[in-house]
């Protein structure tokens, strides 16, 4: 079940798009499920169905959703992931990675977050 935060300042769409792509990188939706059509979607959130097609949207572009003319949107295998989009997330990395070293974390520390994530049952 999706749940939006009203007081949260993100917009409605990005909240949505946010928490649908948690749910494909955990699993939670496997490639070739379908999502809810975006009038199901608006109803049950109780919000404008513009709100879920630019979240659906902007999850197509990034490569996590595609949409099927008359059928809906379905989730995408993790492997049809645009490059841009991992390009993106590891610019997004390696800032982060240097902004916390300049803060006074250590690069053993970072390694130890990163083999964290990386073990299936960290989650």
């Amino acid at each position: 079940m999706i749940v939006l935060n009203y007081h949260d300042p993100r917009p409605l769409y990005a909240q949505l798009k946010e928490r649908l792509r948690r749910e494909i990188l955990s699993g939670a939706l496997q490639a070739g499920e379908q999502l809810p059509s975006v009038r199901e979607l608006a109803a049950s959130l109780a919000i404008n169905p513009n709100t879920i097609r630019r979240a659906y949207l902007e999850l197509e572009t990034e490569g996590y959703v595609c949409t099927v003319q008359g059928k809906g949107s379905f989730v995408s295998a993790l492997t049809e992931v645009k490059d841009t989009r991992r390009e993106e997330l590891l610019t997004r990395f390696s800032e982060t990675a240097a902004e916390l070293l300049r803060l006074g974390e250590t690069p053993e520390r970072l390694a130890e977050l990163l083999k964290k994530e990386a073990q299936p049952c960290s989650r």
